[in-house]
């Protein structure tokens, strides 16, 4: 289909705008690179021909939009821009990789090929989005550009998101909050991370969007007021000291104010911090940009006091994404507290536009040594050269290298080491070496000997205690948080596991021919339930590992078992109750068993609905469901789930919608919730507030844990409520209860 000529003013016009904006960034010097690059343009342009996106607009308006935002947000080049044109060339279009690379070059072609998604490859038992991720993420191995421009596909498609169906929404911004958000933070596109945070929630939640947006708007005039009343003795200062800068106020991004508003539980007009003012200086060449900091900061804490605690110095230690900048909180007028940024110009290019300003500066430099970005990117490589199991397990784990906070600790001698915050003294081990994290037993934390699953704060000095006979446990996975310290105690937990089977199985076998007897799968029907192991290689990993005798053998061998073995399987077949044993016939039932597995292969017509124990949601809250492949049973998830963002981002074809989701009409049917209590203690507190849920209102207590000190209680209560409609009217009157402060639902998410 052609195009028509108002389609042809649309793609003139947008390539006439990346034509400026190349000229502007002065990317395109010379007349070959003018030629390079609009070589890329009529090759993109005639392979998309007549071809619409489902907006109905020309698609090659797409390409040219994310060659825009790596030239004009990020600041990428000639190469980015060409590779960005072409980017869905070869995955829509009959051209291969091999015609790139001879109309271009072998590195275009290869930048290319990384951004082509792979199709038709995937394993049958694993995610395609994950391995689709895979695809990408292996690209940082040769290029990190290529993951860039990723980002850039990505931006566009979420500024057009609208033009797709709900359930595709759901799917792409779970991606998109998933790994996305954190990859642009992580490679400090900070300005790009923040609009996708922000549209993310706009197609998700799209109500409390545009209602924070409203209330952003409505408070703009008195917030401008009072930001004209702070900054004006900052700017008599910082003038009468000769400083070249520009200072500015930045209003938080809506996803930002959110997130404070559903973790605190505020309303928006007790979200204070709303805005920061940031003061950007152009740096003298002497003394130190660091000096030079300090002594903006010396002139706002002369009209200001800071609050002691919430000073944040990121030039001494730059985050490990390469962000610099202090960051202070100051007492403004009429006692509001008011943030204030410091940064030199090229520090603030580098938090805006990243790792392209940082690689800059990198190569502007004649000390170009190895910073927090190089060392992360060395990470990641290690880490992507790793082997997996499989798709899903590599993804998460690179999940573990996009942490946002940091904290430093430092070595006997002084050094100090970055980490993920919630580090543990394991995560630092390994950091230094895999064979030290392997034989750590202890750790001297400030000198006072502490577990190795310690978490670490800012600041403490670590020093390492190994033993040579000591080795890595299962429960360690749970201590860690680094991609490192999970990949080697997996690995070697992997080659034990093997070990053991093999060496287990030698065992049984040698055992069994002492009474005559081979290996069989019908032996191994009878030895799985006596020694509760769900399948053979876990039976043979504990004969390996020990932890099985096989002193007892000849008499398993010859009872009757087959009551044991159905006793055991049960526990693998939900909903078999005692009175249908009687119908079950025990040999056959035994002899039907996979040595592996069990699969229930008839599911009801009607979906089973069950409720996510991670989000506990309850009938008024918004959902999406997660039909589980396996069981066919559909989990239901509160819409702002971190668990279910894993999951839409890895399965997205099996995530159900909300109007798909049916609540049970059933009155007696209640689901359970959770609710956080805090207030003054005194005699029969506890008595008025359970004869309050229990008697008043009816409503049956699961649990309740409830701490007393210094004459405040604090606890939590499990309730079953019937909607979200009975529970707020249950914490509305809890709250009035003499000596309540504080009462709110536990949101687990």
């Amino acid at each position: 289909m052609e195009y028509s000529p108002e389609d042809e003013k649309l793609i003139e016009a947008k390539w006439q705008e990346l034509v400026e904006a190349c000229r502007k960034a002065k990317i395109c010097r010379r007349d070959d690179d003018w030629q390079f690059v609009r070589r890329a343009y009529f090759l993109a342009k005639e392979a998309h021909k007549g071809v619409r996106r489902r907006s109905g607009e020309p698609y090659v308006i797409h390409p040219i939009e994310v060659a825009l935002i790596a030239v004009r947000e990020i600041g990428l080049g000639k190469k980015s821009v060409v590779a960005a044109l072409l980017h869905d060339v070869v995955e829509d279009t009959d051209y291969t990789v091999e015609d790139i690379a001879h109309a271009f070059s072998p590195k275009i072609a290869s930048m290319v090929d990384g951004l082509t998604k792979m199709a038709g490859v995937f394993n049958a038992d694993s995610s395609a989005q994950a391995e689709y991720f895979r695809k990408v993420l292996l690209t940082l191995s040769d290029d990190v550009r290529v993951i860039i421009i990723k980002i850039a596909d990505r931006l566009h498609n979420m500024r057009t998101l609208g033009a797709m169906p709900h359930d595709k929404q759901i799917k792409i911004t779970s991606e998109t909050i998933y790994l996305f958000v954190p990859l642009a933070y992580r490679l400090g596109l900070h300005a790009i991370k923040s609009e996708l945070e922000d549209l993310c929630m706009k197609y998700r939640f799209p109500e409390e969007y545009a209602e924070i947006e409203r209330k952003i708007e409505d408070t703009r005039s008195e917030r401008q007021q009072y930001i004209e009343r702070f900054m004006a003795p900052i700017r008599e200062v910082l003038d009468r000291n000769k400083f070249q800068y520009e200072m500015t106020a930045r209003v938080k991004s809506v996803y930002s104010i959110w997130n404070k508003m559903r973790r605190k539980e505020i309303p928006f007009e007790e979200v204070y911090d709303l805005f920061a003012i940031r003061i950007v200086f152009k740096a003298l060449p002497f003394p130190s940009e660091k000096t030079q900091c300090w002594q903006v900061y010396s002139c706002v804490t002369d009209i200001y006091t800071p609050k002691p605690d919430r000073l944040r110095d990121w030039i001494s230690i730059p985050k490990s994404n390469g962000y610099e900048a202090l960051h202070s909180t100051v007492m403004g007028p009429d006692g509001i507290w008011v943030e204030v940024q410091v940064r030199t110009e090229r520090m603030d290019d580098i938090a805006e536009r990243g790792f392209a300003a940082h690689w800059k500066y990198k190569h502007a430099s004649i000390a170009a040594e190895e910073d927090g970005l190089d060392k992360w990117l060395k990470k990641v490589r290690d880490a992507l050269n790793s082997p997996t199991e499989n798709a899903l397990e590599f993804l998460d784990n690179f999940k573990l290298s996009l942490y946002k906070s940091d904290v430093v600790v430092f070595t006997p001698k002084g050094e100090p080491q970055s980490l993920p915050y919630g580090a543990s003294v394991l995560d630092f081990a390994y950091e230094i070496h895999t064979n030290i994290g392997n034989h750590a037993i202890g750790a001297k934390i400030n000198h006072r000997t502490m577990p190795v699953t310690t978490k670490l704060n800012s600041g403490d000095q670590v020093e390492v205690i190994t033993a040579e006979n000591a080795r890595p446990k299962a429960e360690w996975l749970s201590a860690v948080v680094t991609s490192k310290a999970r990949q080697a105690i997996q690995s070697f937990l992997k080659r034990e596991r093997e070990n053991n089977i093999e060496y287990g199985m030698q065992l049984l076998e040698e055992r069994l021919s002492e009474y005559n007897v081979t290996l069989s799968g019908r032996v191994l029907r009878k030895l799985m339930p006596a020694y509760e192991c769900r399948n053979k290689d876990e039976l043979y990993t504990k004969i390996g590992a020990g932890i099985i005798s096989l002193e007892n053998l000849d008499k398993l061998l010859k009872e009757n078992s087959s009551r044991k073995i159905l006793k055991f399987w049960k526990l693998l077949i939900p909903g078999t109750t005692a009175e249908e044993d009687s119908d079950i016939d025990l040999d056959d039932e035994a002899a039907s068993l996979d040595d592996t597995a069990l699969a229930d292969d008839e599911h009801p017509s009607e979906p089973e609905f069950v409720m996510a124990e991670c989000c506990e949601p309850i009938p008024g809250d918004k959902v999406v469901g997660y039909r589980d492949p396996q069981s066919g049973r559909i989990i239901v998830h509160k819409s702002t789930c971190d668990m279910l963002i894993r999951l839409a981002a890895q399965f997205g074809e099996n995530i159900i919608k909300e109007k798909d989701i049916k609540w049970s009409q059933q009155k007696a049917v209640s689901y359970l919730a959770s609710v956080e209590i805090r207030g003054i203690d005194r005699t029969g507190i506890i008595l008025d507030l359970t004869k309050l849920i229990t008697q008043d209102f009816s409503i049956n207590m699961r649990a309740i844990s409830v701490q007393s000190h210094d004459g405040i209680f604090e606890g939590t209560i499990s309730i079953y409520v019937q909607d979200i409609d009975s529970l707020n009217v249950l914490l509305d009157n809890i709250r009035k209860i003499k000596g309540i402060d504080r009462v709110k639902r536990l949101l687990n998410t």
